[in-house]
């Protein structure tokens, strides 16, 4: 009967519609939970909003203080904590409410996997958040207001459907990391170059065609994910980055890699599925510090013999290349654990030696060393890709093992095509024996700022000249067994810097008594070597006994 009354004494009665579907409730449990430990998970419990009481919790009375009049230690919910943590991934929330703003302590906002079209301005009312993933959910756009957020340290908005950002995203200045891959955009805001505190920035799977040159202004940058863009070149800019340690440049479209000569700290490099076509030595001398290149699937022609210099290197890919030849010095590295080379038109290796595993093919590469040295004036192949300058020249022995090689081929002269196809590669080692040299060849003075080991054997060189002199670094000179009377039987190079330089020297057949033995057999020296070439650090040359038809002596 009261019930019956209830419903005639209400004027809404029969005016109200159905009653909407409620959300799955929210356990009491949890709340009371909440309150004491500052943390609710709401995870993965379906729900299409968040009930009212949760966004209240700090600012409503408890149900309990109504019904529990106890003041046992357990039951103080007047000393409640505020919420800082809380979690509403996987849910099926189409919006956040305004409302959220009511709980101003939170530092922690987890709303990834829902349906999200929007996110709230009020969210940049909240000061003290410092974690915020909105990544997972259907946003069109980030609201201006969510750059008042001055302590965020990690900001998650992967897998969204965002094409722009605001320009004011450089007010982040507290922001570590930054995820914006899977979206659509077209380009990054120049203020990103204020984001000075950041350390990891992911911007894969986007389509930026450009990166801005200011990005190097980001000093703390360790690791940054450029995959799966439409790059075309990389900023020049970006090798300024001192802090880098990882680099993702994989599937764009870079026909180049820039060089990197502040990036000491770079210990990954990724950039296969690419259109590089050449590996300069510029690329690779500066990464000391790096333990993984992949460049797989790109147009790579050539490895350049600097690739040796990554000592610390421990997996290098480059399948899927148009290599068609590596230096054998690759085998000397002594980290490397992984190296991937098939789908190359390699011709100095086998198939069937690729397939057995890195070590195996390493071992082979240091036996193809072995051979360099122990037949060292073995020419290379003439192809049809050989230009008749170098048809003559080991450029493997230029470029690897440091070493100018001309020996037994009866010459009167070397060659200038030799000593032009040094260039820039600084050579140690010169070995002109077996000849028929009559003079110190004038041009092995182009060498003087690194050769040190000089062989000059078998020639008939009747006078020590000033090219020597100006060699700064040689530390031997091998002039044994020459034919021609006039020549000293040893000599001592000293050299102000270095403390044990030596002369090798001799002769072939009976030396003939007389003047020339009692003065050590010495016809001609330049008058700048006797005494000394001070100004070339080059002190003196000093006589040594004769010695006997088979001696050799190193002093």
């Amino acid at each position: 009967m009261a019930a019956r009354r209830g419903r005639a004494g209400d004027p809404r009665a029969g005016f109200r519609g159905p009653a909407a579907e409620p959300g799955p409730a929210v356990p009491q449990g949890l709340i009371r939970a909440a309150r004491k430990s500052g943390q609710l998970n709401l995870s993965g419990r379906s729900l299409s909003e968040v009930p009212q009481h949760v966004w209240r919790i700090n600012l409503d009375t408890p149900e309990e203080a109504h019904q529990n009049l106890s003041f046992g230690a357990a039951d103080r919910w007047w000393e409640q904590t505020d919420l800082t943590k809380l979690i509403l991934a996987s849910n099926k929330l189409q919006c956040l409410s305004e409302d959220v703003k009511l709980l101003p302590a939170l530092t922690v906002l987890d709303v990834h996997d829902n349906q999200l079209t929007s996110l709230p301005s009020a969210l940049g009312e909240l000061e003290n958040l410092q974690k915020l993933d909105v990544s997972h959910n259907k946003l069109k756009s980030v609201p201006e207001e969510l750059m008042q957020l001055s302590h965020l340290k990690s900001l998650l908005l992967h897998h969204n459907e965002l094409s722009c950002l605001p320009d004011g995203f450089g007010q982040l200045v507290s922001l570590e990391e930054l995820d914006l891959s899977n979206n659509h955009l077209t380009d990054i805001p120049t203020s990103f170059a204020l984001l000075i505190n950041l350390v990891r920035l992911n911007l894969a799977c986007n389509q930026l065609k450009d990166l801005p040159a200011d990005i190097s202004a980001m000093k703390s940058l360790r690791q940054l994910d450029c995959t799966k863009n439409y790059l075309e070149t990389v900023p020049s800019k970006l090798a300024t980055m001192a802090s880098l340690e990882q680099l993702y440049l994989r599937k764009n479209k870079l026909r180049s890699l820039p060089e990197f000569p502040s990036c000491k700290l770079l210990k990954e490099l990724h950039a296969g599925e690419n259109q590089i076509e050449i590996l300069n030595a510029e690329n690779l001398k500066h990464l000391n510090s790096l333990s993984v290149l992949e460049l797989r699937d790109n147009k790579i022609k050539s490895v350049p013999d600097e690739i040796t210099l990554l000592q610390k290197l421990e997996r290098l890919d480059l399948a899927n290349n148009d290599i068609s030849r590596l230096p054998y010095t690759l085998g000397n590295l002594p980290q490397l654990k992984f190296l991937a080379l098939e789908g190359n038109p390699l011709r100095t290796i086998r198939r069937d030696l690729l397939q057995k595993g890195t070590q195996e093919l390493l071992k082979y590469l240091r036996s193809k060393i072995q051979d360099d040295v122990t037949r060292p004036n073995e020419e290379p192949p003439v192809t049809a890709m050989t230009l008749p300058s170098e048809s003559r020249i080991n450029m493997h022995a230029i470029t690897s093992l440091k070493l100018l090689e001309y020996s037994e081929k009866q010459a009167a002269v070397i060659p200038d095509e030799m000593f032009n196809a040094v260039r820039s590669n600084p050579v140690t080692t010169v070995n002109f024996s077996k000849n028929q040299l009559n003079e110190i060849p004038p041009r092995i003075v182009e060498l003087k700022d690194s050769v040190c080991d000089v062989n000059l054997g078998f020639n008939k060189i009747s006078s020590i000249s000033l090219e020597l002199c100006m060699l700064h670094k040689l530390t031997h000179l091998d002039i044994r067994f020459v034919t021609c009377v006039g020549l000293p039987f040893a000599l001592t190079y000293f050299h102000a810097f270095l403390n044990q330089p030596s002369v090798t020297a001799g002769r072939a057949g009976t030396v003939q008594p007389g003047a020339e033995q009692a003065q050590g057999d010495l016809i001609h020296v330049d008058k700048h070597l006797r005494g000394g070439c001070r100004e070339d650090g080059a002190r003196l040359f000093q006589r040594c006994p004769v010695p006997g038809p088979e001696a050799t002596g190193t002093h």
